[in-house]
């Protein structure tokens, strides 16, 4: 294989798992304020299976135009290879995580080398190795972003009015979706900023949620938690979407309900009678968040739950391990 060339996982159609294809492709080129990174590890993330099916869950004005061949991807780890000339803060070998170029384009991280503006870069935290610092970015920084700062000022796409995160102490906190990738690192957030955490999930994640600090555990297949959950400060949908407003009745007045996937999300009218407040955002990358939260991954402060971990060559499998859902923490694959 030439040095021009590199293996990646591409796709020429779109489809289900079995369009993702392990091949050769051009290796990237570096452009003015970019890193390349020898990647070594890669994230899973919803937008990923959303990508390669054709973005078929967003509204047709919200489907940006793709080229094929296509490469999934916005998470990564490894080692810095090169970096553009007006490029500071970086030296070649740095090992260094990103969440790349998401929401604005395409991160095209399944592959063995990927061209990373600087801005979204940050160094790996040393306390964790490429593999759960490769699980983190979007999901962290979805859960940083709704509950501590949205770190900047781009306008909201979801709602007419900037998300604002709410004071977490002392308060009462329910996360619904807690097992995955954004709900187990909100629960680890809230409990870190001094909040009482109710974690709602399957039964079998119970030993693991109260591990991460929550206080209190919901199984949601024995018990419906609207029902049974009352005057909340906070709740946190990690699944969002249409059902998100079941939760409105757990809420005091006052309180704020945060679905995390906030397409399709209502509740407008109802919310306004019971004095709550529906406030959703759409991650950004950010290096210099990275480089905030990645201290508390250095010290297990916040710490990274892997689901399932897989050559990069079988990110088919990993889609299907996907889609099989009940996912705890994340899916990463691996590069050698």
């Amino acid at each position: 294989m030439s040095e021009k060339t590199m293996k990646a996982i591409r796709q020429h159609a779109f489809g289900g798992p079995e369009v993702l294809q392990y091949e050769d492709a051009p290796r990237p080129t570096l452009q003015a304020g970019e890193v390349l990174v020898r990647v070594h590890g890669v994230g899973l993330n919803p937008p990923d299976w959303y990508l390669r099916d054709g973005l078929k869950i967003l509204p047709p004005e919200w489907r940006q135009p793709v080229q094929f061949p296509l490469i999934l991807g916005t998470d990564i780890s490894g080692r810095v290879a090169e970096i553009a000339p007006d490029v500071q803060g970086f030296a070649i070998g740095d090992e260094v995580y990103s969440m790349v170029r998401f929401p604005t384009g395409m991160g095209e991280a399944y592959a063995e080398y990927v061209s990373v503006p600087a801005s979204d870069l940050a160094h790996k935290p040393a306390g964790i190795d490429h593999i759960h610092a490769a699980a983190a970015p979007m999901s962290l920084l979805t859960a940083w972003q709704f509950l501590i700062d949205e770190g900047h000022d781009a306008p909201n796409p979801l709602q007419p009015t900037p998300h604002a995160p709410v004071p977490l102490e002392g308060k009462t906190v329910l996360v619904n979706g807690a097992a995955g990738g954004v709900g187990h690192f909100a629960v680890q957030i809230a409990k870190w900023k001094g909040a009482h955490v109710t974690a709602v999930a399957s039964g079998r994640h119970e030993a693991f949620l109260r591990d991460l600090g929550a206080d209190a555990f919901l199984d949601y297949t024995q018990v419906t938690p609207e029902d049974v959950v009352h005057d909340v400060d906070l709740v946190v949908d990690a699944i969002g979407g249409p059902t998100t407003a079941r939760f409105l009745r757990t809420l005091k007045r006052g309180g704020a309900l945060f679905p995390i996937f906030g397409l399709g999300a209502s509740g407008g009218d109802e919310a306004e009678q019971r004095g709550v407040t529906v406030s959703t955002t759409q991650v950004r990358a950010s290096g210099a968040q990275l480089e905030e939260v990645g201290r508390l991954l250095d010290d297990a402060t916040i710490r990274v739950a892997i689901d399932s971990v897989f050559p990069l060559a079988d990110a088919r499998k990993a889609h299907e391990r996907a889609a099989e859902g009940h996912i705890r923490g994340k899916i990463v694959l691996t590069v050698d």
